[in-house]
């Protein structure tokens, strides 16, 4: 999230991950967060106001416990942008009672491992969620976002500007399933197809290096 409590960022699946990683570390980015395991947890009303209006409240665990709200998102540069409000807690299990006392209960549990890096102006993350494997790019504004992606050899018409849990409802709905975690777990020995998720590699033609 920047510093002025707004998120703005694309989505991109990919076929080789390790190759985009190599295409960092050429470029000289630097290594914000080694790949680190994440808890998340969607709260909302038993009535599901928060999904309906189009904003989220969430814990997150990794090195540290967070919570944050995100508003209704709206496509400015061809990124998805959203308010984004974010605190760190001192202790997980206490942040989840406190959510909870409110009247918001847990509705979605997912998990992804995420590695961090800076470009320039950029943040690029490498998320491999149960389903598949991703990049993120986050910045100041759509053109140096999609100047990242060019520099990454990402095709920027095949950016997605869906949640990770939106990809989650189309491939359930897709594939007919009825879990409703988004782990690990759940998804263990399922190979994915992009196309259930609605997608296409952004990667196709990525050279390493």
């Amino acid at each position: 999230m920047s510093g002025t409590g707004q998120e703005l960022e694309v989505k991109f699946y990919l076929n080789h991950p390790d190759r985009l990683q190599s295409r960092l570390e050429a470029l000289g980015a630097r290594l914000e967060q080694p790949p680190t395991h994440e808890i998340n947890l969607r709260f909302d009303t038993p009535t599901l106001d928060l999904l309906h209006s189009g904003r989220l409240l969430r814990l997150r665990q990794d090195t540290a416990a967070h919570i944050t709200y995100k508003g209704p998102g709206r496509v400015e540069g061809g990124a998805r942008l959203r308010q984004e409000l974010e605190f760190v807690a001192s202790d997980f299990a206490m942040a989840r009672a406190v959510i909870e006392a409110l009247g918001y209960q847990v509705m979605l549990m997912y998990e992804k491992q995420r590695a961090t890096y800076a470009l320039g102006e950029v943040l690029v993350t490498l998320d491999e969620m149960p389903y598949g494997n991703f990049a993120e790019i986050e910045g100041p504004d759509g053109e140096r976002i999609q100047q990242a992606a060019a520099q990454l050899g990402l095709d920027w018409q095949q950016r997605i500007l869906e949640s990770y849990t939106v990809l989650f409802d189309q491939v359930k709905q897709t594939l007919g399933l009825k879990f409703r975690d988004l782990s690990f777990e759940n998804f263990a020995g399922m190979a994915i197809p992009p196309a259930a998720l609605g997608v296409q590699p952004a990667d196709q033609d990525q050279a390493a290096g």
